[in-house]
């Protein structure tokens, strides 16, 4: 059975309610309009289970999507310290469910208003609207930012400081198109590259940084 997404069932109902009343009060054919966007809705917050892989000292990909930037650089705001960012893109054909990338507890939450430029630009990850979470690894701290995009206006997540995560657990959502930036220990092994696709909980983006 298709898994959905919580925060997909009001898209999904309206969408739905507009199907029946075109259906009921005009031409049944006319339906085909909001079936479809029915269909997208279903198709958009679908939310499928992975299988996460096992082993000490591996991080997972929080987002489905293409990896657009690897960089080392010092991140100022939460970390205050040397890292590596990884960020990857989410087109609206994505699962848009993020997933922890590690067990970690969550040390901080906080949503951030600000712009809404395309999220595959270097400066979104700055200037745009986002949520950043600090989770606590072992004895360092990772960075995840799920950030607003174009189309991408609301996001959601599901946890609070003081929640323990496990890699690959479902921990939020970014709608209709997005970006999440993960900010890791300088001297942890990369292992995808620019331009790889990935998958929430199930891909491994690097190695070690946990002590």
């Amino acid at each position: 059975m298709l898994k959905i997404a919580p925060e997909g069932w009001p898209f999904i109902y309206v969408a739905a309610g507009l199907t029946l009343i075109v259906y009921g009060i005009a031409r049944p054919w006319m339906a085909i309009v909001p079936f479809i966007l029915l269909l997208f809705m279903v198709f958009f917050f679908r939310d499928p289970d992975r299988v996460i892989p096992a082993g000490q000292g591996i991080y997972v990909s929080p987002a489905d999507g293409k990896v657009i930037a690897i960089k080392k650089e010092f991140e100022g705001e939460y970390l205050k310290r040397e890292s590596i960012r990884i960020s990857i893109f989410m087109s609206p054909l994505n699962v848009h469910v993020n997933r922890a990338p590690c067990d970690g507890t969550v040390e901080l939450v906080k949503h951030k208003d600000g712009r809404f430029k395309a999220a595959f630009t270097d400066e979104a990850s700055l200037v745009n609207e986002n949520t950043a979470m600090v989770l606590k690894t072992g004895g360092n701290m990772i960075l995840v930012k799920q950030i607003a995009g174009v189309l991408a206006r609301r996001v959601v997540c599901r946890v609070k400081a003081g929640d323990t995560l496990k890699r690959g657990q479902r921990y939020g959502i970014v709608k209709f198109g997005s970006r999440v930036d993960i900010h890791l220990p300088a001297d942890v092994s990369v292992i995808v590259k620019e331009g790889q696709k990935v998958r929430a909980g199930e891909t491994v983006i690097a190695r070690g940084g946990i002590s």
